[in-house]
């Protein structure tokens, strides 16, 4: 696991976390952070995701906001601060990013992210070329981007009892996207960050194995 520079077509120079594949390499990942940072439950998730033979990148999307931001916790001033970056930073810039990262990837590269990495996942696979395909973890974005329509296969993962994304929402953005299949689980916000009060682990299970199968169907089409 390395922490290396990566430039976007705008010059700006950021960090990114490289997390090697375990055994044969089924191919690169791009996973978006959640507002928190490159903390130990995106690292985590990085690994988890490198035992099934993906090399993952982990930009640090904050970067022109706060270089290295990282928060472990997730209290008010961590939420504050994280969604202030998050603003802050917009959607050209994260795709920007993202798109230097799916270059620098050898293919097949896929996408994934939780929480703001949910949402810019979803928008990511929607505006830029080279993904075989997206997992997108509970972005509250997404029920705003209804309209857009992915460029590869996508799937999205929500919570049930998500206190920061209306369930109404998610069920107007399945009605509206019939080509994302949309999973609802009987779990809140933030059910895949192991480790934390927000885990569930039925939930997560059931979301990675989903996930899996997205990107093992994407590798033989």
């Amino acid at each position: 696991m390395d922490t290396e520079q990566i430039e976007g077509s705008d010059g700006f120079v950021f960090d990114a976390v490289r997390v090697p594949a375990e055994g044969a390499r089924k191919g690169g990942l791009v996973m978006i952070q959640e507002i928190f940072g490159l903390n130990s439950f995106m690292l985590a998730a990085a690994r988890r995701f490198a035992a099934e033979g993906f090399e993952v990148l982990l930009p640090s999307m904050f970067d022109r906001q706060e270089k290295g931001f990282v928060r472990e916790g997730h209290d008010q001033e961590a939420l504050v601060a994280g969604s202030g970056h998050a603003r802050a930073n917009g959607l050209e810039n994260a795709m920007t990013d993202i798109a230097a990262c799916i270059d620098v990837l050898e293919g097949p590269v896929f996408i994934t992210g939780f929480c703001y990495g949910g949402s810019m996942s979803y928008y990511a696979a929607c505006q830029l070329e080279g993904l075989s395909a997206a997992s997108c973890y509970y972005g509250s974005l997404l029920p705003q981007a209804k309209d857009n329509e992915p460029k590869c296969p996508t799937i999205a993962h929500f919570g049930k009892h998500d206190p920061h994304i209306p369930l109404e929402g998610v069920e107007a953005f399945k009605q509206a996207r019939h080509d994302v299949p949309t999973y609802i689980y009987d779990a809140g916000h933030g059910f895949a960050r192991q480790g934390s009060d927000d885990y569930d682990a039925q939930a997560d299970a059931l979301a990675f194995e989903r996930t899996l199968k997205l990107f093992d169907e994407a590798l033989i089409r």
